[in-house]
């Protein structure tokens, strides 16, 4: 059974209106004056990483997709703009029959990114493209800064696993979102099943503090929880007092006892002490998770500490400081007239204040050095140079119309791996910096 093909109550039936009220005032007056057939390219960068960043993760790709072949005027989405006179009704009856029928190349999901670098090109009329601003722009600035904040802190854990808990602490949909980035920046399961159902990602889980308080005992708590999920279970420790718990947690799991998960207190010190206490009563194979308002750095403070698991929520559903990656959606180049054979025309904003964009359709390319190591991000506008010409970071994604490029979840998991490590050393330092490679442009 593939979740995805059930229709889930976390998805909704259109995401048509998942838009800004002026992309369609912006159309009614495109169709006015003609210019809505004009043959168009929009891309997707950032001008800047979030401060002190060093590389950027490209997330939500897969959602993006979807998104786009959902992306119709039903009856329902039609009288609703019918009654707000938002727009006339020539253009909602335009609107009745869009099907976005262009086509869009990217960054494959996974792949890492640097300022400049065209993340997704969106090519068609005017009409069909200007429409798909707000929500590509929704889905990849929100997706993107979950996998940065999970890729950073996988790279701290190493190769401990990480569990993604932040359901409680986002909106309910993003949260399922949150749970799909933050499996492909690194992370290994998440609490959530909507997540698990919808994308098959791994799901954990046993108890809160709630279960053993309500119990007369922790005793008591302790011989409910194993009677019904087995020796191998996790049982939280620090309701009262951790030595005692862990005492009495061994007297009634056993020595095969699975694991113990620390939720509060000086997180190094208490690790240590637990894992001596474990060993001293035999159960040398049971494992410490901890929890507790986690981020990349509390989890690298935990590096020389006795820990094999991490659960993280609040700071990676908000990107650990920076909930969006400040992307734009900007029409680079568009055609002198309606008439398909017109050539492209780039276009940019000219402005002050740093936000000024480049025209023209773009390619990009990573050139790497003798050992393999990326040693600059490079995006143009020309003819690829030969020597970047296999090194190309754009993909097909939809072809007239036509999603082309679906893949697996696991996909661009392996793909951010891969990327992450072709990066240099530098860039898995948590410090502050600049972007671990220059962007050039060409």
């Amino acid at each position: 059974m593939n979740p995805a093909d059930l229709g889930l109550p976390v998805d909704v039936p259109s995401t048509a209106l998942f838009t800004d009220h002026y992309e369609l005032t912006m159309l009614q007056a495109a169709l006015a004056n003609g210019t809505a057939d004009r043959r168009s390219v929009f891309e997707v960068f950032t001008r800047r990483l979030p401060e002190g960043r060093r590389y950027g993760v490209v997330a939500g790709t897969g959602r993006v997709l979807d998104a786009v072949e959902n992306f119709r005027f039903d009856s329902a989405v039609l009288e609703f703009l019918r009654e707000r006179a938002v727009v006339d009704m020539r253009t909602l009856d335009w609107l009745s029959s869009y099907r976005f029928s262009g086509d869009i190349w990217g960054y494959p999901e996974g792949e890492v990114y640097f300022p400049g670098s065209p993340v997704l090109r969106v090519e068609g009329s005017f009409a069909e493209c200007v429409l798909l601003e707000t929500v590509v722009l929704s889905i990849l600035n929100h997706d993107s800064a979950i996998a940065a904040a999970a890729s950073r802190m996988a790279s701290a854990a190493g190769e401990r696993p990480l569990i993604e808990m932040g359901a409680r602490r986002t909106h309910e949909l993003a949260a399922v979102a949150a749970s799909r980035a933050a499996y492909v920046g690194g992370f290994t399961s998440t609490s959530d099943l909507a997540a698990g159902f919808r994308y098959g990602i791994p799901t954990v889980g046993t108890s809160a503090h709630a279960f053993t308080l309500v119990h007369d005992t922790e005793r008591d708590a302790f011989q409910a929880q194993v009677a019904s999920l087995g020796s191998g279970t996790t049982l939280l420790v620090d309701t009262y007092d951790v030595a005692e718990a862990v005492r009495t947690a061994v007297e009634v799991a056993g020595t095969g006892l699975g694991a113990v998960r620390i939720d509060s207190g000086d997180l190094l010190l208490v690790a240590h002490r637990v894992r001596q206490q474990l060993d001293e009563l035999g159960a040398t194979g049971t494992k410490i998770v901890v929890t507790s308002d986690l981020d990349e750095y509390a989890i690298a403070s935990l590096a020389a500490a006795p820990v094999d698991a991490y659960g993280v929520g609040t700071q990676l559903v908000t990107g650990s400081g920076h909930p969006t990656c400040s992307m734009v959606y900007k029409l680079v180049a568009r055609a002198a007239s309606a008439d398909p054979k017109a050539p492209l025309v780039p276009v940019a904003k000219k402005s002050s204040g740093g936000k000024t964009s480049i025209g023209g359709r773009k390619w990009a390319a990573r050139r790497v050095d003798s050992d393999g190591v990326a040693e600059a991000e490079v995006v143009g506008t020309g003819p690829v140079p030969n020597a970047l010409a296999d090194r190309q970071l754009l993909v097909e994604l939809v072809k007239a119309g036509e999603v082309v490029a679906r893949e697996s979840l696991e996909a661009p998991r392996d793909r951010h791996r891969e990327a992450r490590a072709g990066l240099p050393l530098s860039a898995t330092q948590l410090s502050r910096g600049e972007p671990v490679i220059p962007t050039e442009y060409a």
